[in-house]
């Protein structure tokens, strides 16, 4: 018989694997068949869209929903019922609509086939329109008509300029406002690139697997993993130095949020003295990707570096160091409180600082290599 697993426990083995861990070195840690981390990754893997993040089932149930309304708008033009309607019972049909204020003109002229301008042109027309709607119908028109001489290159402000070429003087809000009820979306290609060059930029992989420093406190790394003690998943956060593989900064918590990753960071922060240059480097972990760690590595002038997307070994220190304490500490222990496990931790990492010999540092103790370092300094 198969062994059933909690979903809470499936949710967090897919959530390291979104991360960027690997399958195989998921499968080795946690002692899974790769092909039930492959099940559970497609049955729980978010689907991200520009709107918000689905799970697979509920992502299928929209789609299923968009085919439906999909086919049902088919039957209904098969029909030819919206071709056969007079176009001013369409244009009295969408007038009634509008005023309700549930849909954009876009949408509803899409539905009954209808001209944006012709809808405009008939509310202008319109005998009993109010002054102000007879203007805005007009600068509608005006908006759509310089837009589409443009090639749909133009956006708001460069609208704006033309319309006041013209004698007609209104704000860059309003044609934006109008041009997002007329969907119109100017294409930019060189905006797209600096945007996403920006984008690129801020999440840079500045280490590009060079996994060594000059000195202390100019690298640290950093990452989470997580243990099951009586029940209850217990989550580590450590944070290490580069040139002496020193554990600079860790921390247990119940919780795999923010601000565990911040918390972390700002022990090891001040505890080493505030360091100058230095750069922080993690996977793609929302905890380190959230505005507040962020925002705090850019309070305390540290440069911020991300593995690449699906490329567990971009932080290979930080996993090995993992894989050492697991291998020589935490899988030898029966852990039957939290407090266990903290005491575990504790002693484990002042062992590998202070006692254990590191192949990196030609067998010399992290503490070690950095006294070595400062006694040379002065």
């Amino acid at each position: 018989m198969s062994k059933k697993y909690p979903n809470e426990f499936k949710e967090e083995v897919v959530r390291h694997y979104e991360q960027g861990k690997s399958i195989k070195s998921i499968s080795q840690e946690l002692h899974l068949a790769q092909s039930t981390i492959y099940r559970w990754a497609k049955e729980l893997c978010s689907i991200e869209t520009p709107v918000r993040k689905y799970t697979p089932t509920e992502f299928d149930k929209l789609f299923r929903h968009a085919k439906k309304l999909e086919h049902e708008l088919e039957i209904i033009h098969c029909t030819g019922l919206v071709t056969e309607i007079p176009l001013q019972k369409k244009l009295a049909l969408l007038e009634g609509i509008y005023h309700e204020g549930k849909y954009s003109v876009y949408e509803l002229c899409e539905a009954l086939n209808v001209a944006r301008g012709t809808f405009y042109n008939h509310i202008f027309r319109r005998a009993d329109r109010s002054g102000r709607e007879r203007e805005q119908a007009e600068l509608m028109l005006k908006i759509q008509q310089i837009f589409d001489d443009s090639a749909q290159r133009y956006g708001a402000e460069k609208i704006r300029i033309v319309l006041a070429d013209s004698g007609i003087r209104v704000g860059k809000k309003r044609i934006v406002a109008i041009m997002k009820e007329l969907d119109l979306h100017s294409v930019r290609p060189e905006a797209k690139q600096q945007f996403k060059k920006q984008q690129q930029e801020q999440k840079k992989n500045w280490l590009e697997r060079s996994f060594t420093a000059q000195r202390p406190n100019q690298t640290w790394v950093s990452d989470i993993t997580y243990f099951r003690v009586e029940g209850y998943w217990l989550y580590l956060c450590i944070v290490l130095d580069l040139y002496s593989r020193r554990i600079v900064g860790f921390k247990v918590s119940k919780n795999a949020s923010t601000n565990l990753v911040t918390a972390t960071f700002r022990a090891a922060y001040e505890e080493r003295g505030r360091p100058k240059d230095l750069t922080f480097h993690s996977d793609w972990g929302t905890q380190y990707t959230s505005k507040a760690m962020t925002a705090l590595l850019q309070k305390c002038g540290v440069r911020q570096s991300f593995s690449a997307t699906a490329r567990p070994h971009d932080n290979a220190v930080a996993e090995t160091f993992f894989a050492t304490f697991k291998k020589e500490e935490a899988y030898r222990r029966e852990y039957t409180s939290e407090d266990g496990f903290r005491k575990s931790v504790q002693r484990f990492i002042q062992f590998y600082n202070e006692v254990r010999p590191h192949r990196t540092l030609k067998y010399q103790t992290p503490q070690g290599f950095e006294d070595a370092y400062f006694a040379a300094k002065r």
